[in-house]
């Protein structure tokens, strides 16, 4: 089973983030308290099994200090069982992996992935990220040297072409095992969406996301690394686990404000709120809300997660979700994407093409139950 620790804190609001996070750490200890508190309310959510792993996210978990993980941790492993070798994850930001605090995390985490999005200077500041791109270069190198062999670093595209190429280059220098990529996004309740809105930001150009897309997924895999899924690759054996839980549809347990669970049958979601968060759990209250899933939600989020994987979906387990021979029942839009060139069938496996993979949302929608 799989648990994932949603940490709602940053330094400063990137231009780009949607993801729910406050920039005052002033409810810091209160959060913490309030984390533990729903581990323990929330420890009967999973089958009884152990966890497999753990994964801290953000918001920026490289903010806890060691009282804090000492806390958490703590009561993780009062209230669950650990399986003896478990991939504990931490998402950092460069600027938090100074020699201190890599040492800290090192006791409690064997994976790191790291927000470095560019390598580009300027880039950084019209982002509003805190680090430096020397930063972003000296980080990896330094967890190396202190004990940390899984690293994953993530970077965005959709950015200046010269400086897209810069950034591959220097992704590839650094020889991670596991590198994950994402096309800049513009969201509405963002400084860039603002920015949009006012007419000071042209939105992305599609075309130039979509070519520079297919000049990551050509500089990996010519290096070596397995396109996996959709925005991630790996070094053979190095696949994330817990990510990979997500989208092989396994079972977990989202602590924390705005953090999701799934158990099979149900999704739950807490409140995307600090304060009412904390004050819940105060109350010994989670403050969630859960969804039944119906045959049609359980058989699209298998092909939305699933399409966008190498493992691609189970033709048998779609006719199990259905009770229905699904394609048959797809037959129209499964053969016009087929003579498109963007699925195809291996064995009883629907796999996307390369081809597919620019188009895997609208891929997956077009075969919607």
């Amino acid at each position: 089973m799989h648990l994932y620790l949603h940490i709602p804190f940053c330094k400063q609001a990137c231009h780009y983030c949607d993801f729910h996070f406050s920039t005052s750490l002033k409810q810091k200890p209160a959060m913490v308290d309030a984390i533990c508190q729903e581990i323990g309310l929330q420890n009967d959510y999973l089958p009884a099994r152990p966890l497999e792993t753990i994964y801290f996210g953000g918001g920026t978990p490289s903010l806890l200090n060691q009282g804090e993980l000492e806390q958490i941790f703590g009561t993780i492993y009062q209230h669950f069982s650990v399986i003896a070798d478990p991939e504990i994850t931490l998402e950092a930001n460069p600027d938090d992996l100074t020699a201190a605090n890599l040492q800290l995390f090192r006791r409690f985490v064997n994976r790191l992935s790291v927000g470095i999005q560019t390598f580009d200077e300027e880039t950084l500041r019209w982002m509003n990220r805190a680090h430096t791109a020397a930063e972003a270069e000296h980080c990896v190198q330094l967890a190396r040297d202190l004990g940390f062999d899984n690293i994953s670093i993530d970077l965005i595209y959709g950015i200046k072409p010269e400086v897209w190429e810069r950034d591959l280059t220097s992704a590839l220098a650094l020889q991670v095992p596991h590198l994950s990529a994402y096309a800049l996004t513009i969201e509405p309740d963002t400084a860039f969406g603002r920015w949009q809105q006012k007419g000071k930001l042209t939105p992305v150009d599609e075309a130039l996301a979509a070519g520079q897309f297919e000049q990551l997924v050509a500089g990996l895999t010519g290096a070596g690394y397995v396109h996996y899924e959709i925005s991630n690759f790996a070094l053979p054996g190095q696949f994330a686990r817990h990510n990979s839980a997500y989208w092989k549809r396994r079972p977990y347990l989202g602590i924390g404000p705005s953090a999701h669970s799934y158990n099979g049958r149900e999704r739950q979601w807490n409140v995307a709120n600090n304060s009412r968060y904390i004050r819940a759990l105060a109350e010994h209250t989670i403050p969630a809300t859960t969804e039944v899933l119906s045959v049609a939600d359980q058989v699209n989020e298998y092909l939305l997660t699933g399409l966008r994987t190498i493992w691609g979906c189970s033709i048998p387990e779609l006719n199990r979700l259905l009770q229905a021979d699904f394609i048959a029942l797809q037959h129209k839009p499964l053969a016009q994407l087929q003579a498109a060139g963007w699925v195809t069938i291996q064995g009883d496996v629907l796999i996307l093409t390369e081809a597919g993979k620019l188009f895997a949302d609208r891929v997956a929608s077009e075969l919607f139950a």
